[in-house]
């Protein structure tokens, strides 16, 4: 594992974080070390590798000799290295298209949680929604006891969600536009150590990487794919949350925004993702967790707490069992997790999961989840 790692973070220096194509590459070999091994002859594994990536490819001597050097920082300041052939990876953004091949977490928290949530909108927010954030997790905490929240550490919107996050019990991530080894902005180097105990940092830039604009754009990508759902509290007409909005919708992940006056600038874009269908509307927290499907988990929750058995499910073939069994066991899984760990595959499974669709008894989930509803 620590050998992919290492080819893994030259590759992406190789590719000159051209993202899509390190992933495409990434998969079509199989791992980051067997692209090192076929440096020389790439192009008849990959037909379609074009000749100005082949020719970077012959030589890895710089990319290695920097990710020596920050394995080095790695392990001297507890930062983990993680690709997509790692369980801890996060399982959603594992899926989309441009999704990083190395990721470097700090932090304690779980990012393949059931339930995770982004809340992203404006640096310039107002009063109205600080209530707005305020108010949703605190409710939210209520109705759903076990939620992770991400959002990028940034001025208003995103530190007072991971403010609230804190305040409420929440586990709480913050994705960089950076490296490990700084904190941007510095005002919010005491949240940030405070996340590290109650949910991590999360980037998939090396050290010694500053906060460039264009970095932030790449950011985005990763609070929307890793989240079920991305909340936008407050945007104006054009801002980083309408741009994260749009990616986690690309993504198929559900988005919603909080709407506003008209006359209120801050609310303007939050209004234009609701007008364009881009968004749904949500006041509260139960609105989202309705709209979101999640009041059965937590009925089922609150049942089982006060020692309600849940009814035998009927007429279930012994595989759509075991499927059902393993989704007792640990709720919201993916498609190829729960391939790997019924030991069925990837087509017949797809076939038995539509039959307990059909049924009434799971229910599929953005990101290529599978919901236990019963």
């Amino acid at each position: 594992m620590y050998q992919e790692l290492f080819y893994a973070m030259a590759l992406t220096r190789l590719t000159n974080f051209n993202f899509q194509q390190a992933l495409e590459l990434y998969r079509a070999v199989g791992s980051a070390q067997k692209i090192y091994e076929h440096r020389m002859d790439i192009g008849e594994i990959v037909r379609d590798c074009s000749p100005r990536l082949m020719e970077a490819l012959k030589d890895w001597n710089e990319p290695m000799k920097r990710a020596e050097l920050e394995l080095k920082y790695m392990q001297e300041h507890g930062i983990r290295g993680l690709t997509p052939s790692d369980d801890d990876y996060p399982q959603r953004l594992r899926e989309c298209t441009d999704a990083p091949i190395v990721l470097y977490y700090k932090g304690n928290a779980d990012l393949n949680q059931a339930k995770i949530v982004c809340i992203v909108g404006t640096r310039q927010m107002t009063v109205y929604g600080q209530d707005l954030i305020r108010c949703f997790i605190r409710d939210l905490r209520q109705l759903c006891p076990q939620v992770l929240i991400v959002s990028g550490l940034a001025y208003g919107v995103d530190i007072h969600a991971h403010r609230e996050a804190l305040a409420n019990g929440y586990p709480t991530i913050g994705v960089l536009a950076h490296g490990l080894d700084q904190i941007y902005p510095y005002r919010h180097k005491e949240t940030a150590a405070q996340m590290l105990s109650h949910g991590g940092l999360l980037t998939e830039f090396m050290t010694q990487t500053n906060a460039d604009k264009a970095n932030f754009v790449r950011r985005n990508r990763i609070v929307a794919g890793m989240s079920d759902s991305c909340i936008v509290v407050e945007s104006a007409a054009k801002g980083g949350g309408l741009i994260t909005a749009e990616i986690a919708q690309s993504y198929d992940r559900s988005v919603f925004a909080f709407p506003g006056a008209v006359s209120m600038t801050y609310s303007e874009g939050c209004n234009n993702l609701i007008r364009d269908n881009v968004a749904g509307l949500i006041s509260n927290a139960s609105d989202f967790v309705k709209a979101m499907g999640w009041q059965e988990e937590t009925q089922r929750q609150q049942a089982l707490s006060d020692g309600i058995e849940r009814n035998l499910f009927p007429d279930l073939s012994p595989e759509e069992q075991k499927v059902v069994c393993l989704l007792q066991q640990t709720n919201d899984l993916q498609l190829n997790i729960l391939s790997v760990k019924t030991g069925i595959g990837i087509g017949p499974l797809t076939a038995i999961l539509f039959q307990l669709e059909m049924k009434g008894v799971v229910r599929p989930l953005a990101g290529g989840m599978y919901h236990l509803l019963m």
